[in-house]
């Protein structure tokens, strides 16, 4: 039988005010409060319980799908949807025990950071985190974790590698060589041309008896269902099933999860009723990667490709991952003649602000932990359940600290993760700085700032907002990235940054 896996990356970028710690009203989500309700109503929800045709059973999706949702956002449905948030832990365990031990649900990056783009700190952390958080949820380790992005590099992958990681899943533009077995002369792999009906083995750069299975999903399959309403019918959905399955005995496709309702209205439905009805009935086996892999070992060696400058590939980049530090070329809206020129000064700016606050965390961070490092990697505990900081400080914690000591060592790691989530990799991806989404990640900023002033550290604010003034909006109105930040991110810290 042809294997069928889709993949679907469920996330949402943070949106809760860094104050606050709660999602201030979104007027452009209406008439929901906020974007986060709106999807979920949309996408989230409905998935979870699909009714199809006059079929009295409630399909939970989740259970036909391979899935990842960011932590972030799924932090948000256990507390505000959690039926939902119940029916996916559910669908993961229910897998399990049907797919050889093998769970639908893999891991997140957690902070949707570009983690090619990270220092070697913050990406453990990202991972670290990713990891953690996972095994929380769903009371197991994760297979996989999913690359915001798909963006990856050889360090990116190597790191996957020693977290104990199995496999990961990226665009087939992401192929660069290929081979059949070592000794082999490597081929080069036409851009988006590689074999996407069997799994690769990637070997760590620095050690050749460790290696990672990667899946490229199919590249015609996902741009069919995201942006050519292939979900219009379930019959023609698996109908194009059928036709990759003639070449290999796999079919894997990976896409936003959004694209399930939220992109595309009652795509839910469709997704339930191609899985449920149409797939089956074509002969396909119903999978995910794991136990894929445990009947279909990589036979075939790949290497990746880094991209025009070399510093990794992605799913969303025809560049590598320039869309995140230059612009590149990628176009995702505005008006005639906007540019993204404001990404780079935009980056330099927070990468400033961020080795700023790692010299600080390190300097103070080592009277108050015996690593700090080690601390912040840990700290994901306190973060996932608030009455463990006793018990957390007790193992990190260099001496027996004062109260004082105490509230200090918190704010420090509390600066630590607002540095972490500035690097979201939505304050990049879209028309311009004064957006949404990069006043979000500003916001980030503007509570690093004060929170180390809180603690007496000298600021680095006049340098940062230097750099950051060299970032320009497309809009004249709006200014450069410092008086966006001064009159959006810092200043009103309870309007909606939909209306900027």
């Amino acid at each position: 039988m042809t294997a069928l896996i889709i993949h679907g990356h469920f996330y949402q970028p943070p949106r809760e005010n860094p104050w606050t710690g709660e999602i201030d009203r979104q007027p452009s989500a209406a008439p929901y409060h906020d974007w986060n309700e709106r999807i979920h109503s949309e996408c989230y929800g409905p998935n979870a319980f699909a009714h199809i045709g006059t079929n009295t059973d409630v399909i939970n999706n989740y259970r036909n799908i391979s899935f990842n949702f960011g932590p972030t956002l799924f932090s948000w449905l256990e507390t505000h949807q959690p039926r939902t948030y119940k029916r996916v832990i559910e669908a993961d365990r229910q897998s399990a025990s049907t797919r050889s031990g093998h769970g639908n649900a893999i891991a997140q990056a957690y902070g949707h950071a570009i983690l090619p783009l990270c220092n070697d700190r913050d990406r453990l952390t990202q991972v670290a985190w990713g990891i953690s958080d996972f095994q929380s949820r769903f009371g197991r380790n994760p297979e996989s974790l999913w690359l915001p992005e798909t963006a990856c590099n050889d360090e990116t992958l190597a790191l996957l590698i020693e977290q104990g990681l199995r496999y990961v899943i990226l665009a087939p533009e992401q192929a660069g060589h290929v081979r059949k077995k070592r000794g082999d002369r490597w081929i080069a792999v036409p851009a988006g041309g590689i074999d996407t009906t069997r799994a690769y083995k990637y070997t760590h750069k620095d050690d050749a008896t460790r290696s990672i299975a990667v899946f490229f999903y199919h590249g015609g399959l996902a741009r069919a269902i995201a942006f050519e309403k292939a979900l219009t019918s379930s019959r023609g959905l698996v109908d194009r099933f059928v036709e990759v399955a003639r070449t290999g005995d796999l079919v894997n496709v990976a896409t936003d999860g959004e694209t399930y309702g939220h992109h595309f209205k009652f795509g839910d439905l469709c997704l339930a009723h191609a899985l449920e009805v149409e797939a089956k009935r074509s002969g396909f086996w119903i999978t995910n990667y794991g136990e894929y892999l445990d009947r279909h070992p990589p036979e075939f060696e790949v290497k990746i490709s880094l991209g025009e400058f070399g510093e990794g590939s992605s799913w969303s980049c025809a560049h590598g991952v320039g869309r995140w530090t230059r612009d590149c070329g990628c176009y995702t809206g505005g008006q005639a003649g906007w540019n993204q020129q404001w990404r780079e000064p935009l980056r330099i700016a927070l990468n400033f602000l961020r080795d700023s606050a790692a010299n600080n965390f390190e300097d103070s961070g080592t009277d108050l932990f015996r690593d700090p490092w080690d601390a912040r990697n840990e700290y994901i505990q306190v973060l996932l359940n608030q009455d463990s900081w006793s018990n957390f400080l007790s193992a990190q914690q260099s001496r027996v600290l004062s109260t004082t000591g105490e509230a200090r060592a918190r704010t420090l790691l509390e600066i630590q993760r607002f540095s972490l989530f500035m690097f979201t990799s939505c304050g990049w991806f879209f028309s311009d700085l004064a957006g949404i989404e990069t006043v979000q990640i500003l916001r980030y900023s503007a509570r690093v700032l004060e929170l180390e002033k809180e603690l007496g550290i000298q600021s680095s604010r006049s340098q940062f907002l230097e750099l950051l003034a060299e970032a320009k909006s497309n809009d004249p109105r709006k200014g450069n990235g410092a008086e966006i930040f001064v009159r959006f991110a810092e200043k009103d810290r309870t309007a909606d940054p939909t209306v900027v």
